[in-house]
């Protein structure tokens, strides 16, 4: 499974793109529930809160031809823009850290529709090692590159604190690791190659605490 910055590479798709593409397949998904067969991206862009030339370079990157007054067939964008995040292929993953958060992803029913499964976890932890969370077995660190190699694990999830993180991201990397999905607060250091996605909690609340301060 390729990473994200080769899925856009070989479709010669922005990265900003591919980024607000889940935002419109959300979107387009919903039209279709609702049984719109036809989309319009000005319509999805007002929706959204977008600009409508932006949307309208975005979807049209999908390679899925527009009608005028008619727009985008709704089901063929779908698929397309599934297709272009690597959505429409099984994505299997590892996770490294089966503490809270750790948990909290492993029970995450929302990933099945981005086509992700977690397929293996975890930690080193003697007492946590050996049970099942959510139905998935927690497995020492020994066991990680044999896993990874067997189940041919396309992601790693690091849910651990920081000054562990680095060492899980190496030993991610060594069993063939490419893309790491990173929980700890932490900027990794990875070789040329492999891509870091990091998910950094206290940036998203900082945003939040300082517009109450502002707003009085």
């Amino acid at each position: 499974m390729s990473d994200m910055k080769d899925i856009a590479k070989q479709n010669a798709i922005p990265l900003p793109t591919i980024r607000r593409y889940p935002i419109y397949l959300r979107a387009i998904k919903a039209k279709i529930a609702g049984g719109e067969l036809h989309v319009s991206s000005a319509v999805l862009a007002e929706e959204l809160g977008f600009d409508p030339v932006l949307s309208r370079k975005d979807l049209a990157m999908a390679g899925v031809p527009g009608k005028p007054r008619c727009g985008y067939p709704a089901k063929e964008l779908s698929e397309a823009i599934n297709r272009a995040l690597g959505w429409d292929n099984p994505i299997e993953a590892a996770l490294i850290g089966v503490g809270s958060l750790g948990c909290a992803l492993l029970g995450y029913s929302g990933f099945e529709e981005q086509n992700l499964s977690i397929s293996a976890a975890f930690d080193a932890d003697p007492a946590i090692v050996g049970q099942r969370v959510h139905g998935v077995k927690v497995r020492p660190m020994e066991d990680l590159p044999r896993l990874i190699s067997k189940l041919k694990l396309a992601i790693g999830i690091i849910t651990v604190p920081s000054s562990a993180a680095q060492s899980c991201a190496d030993q991610l990397i060594a069993a063939g690791i490419k893309a790491i999905w990173n929980f700890a607060p932490i900027q990794l250091s990875v070789p040329k190659g492999v891509t870091v996605q990091n998910v950094d909690l206290a940036q998203s609340l900082a945003v939040l605490s300082h517009s109450i301060t502002i707003s009085g």
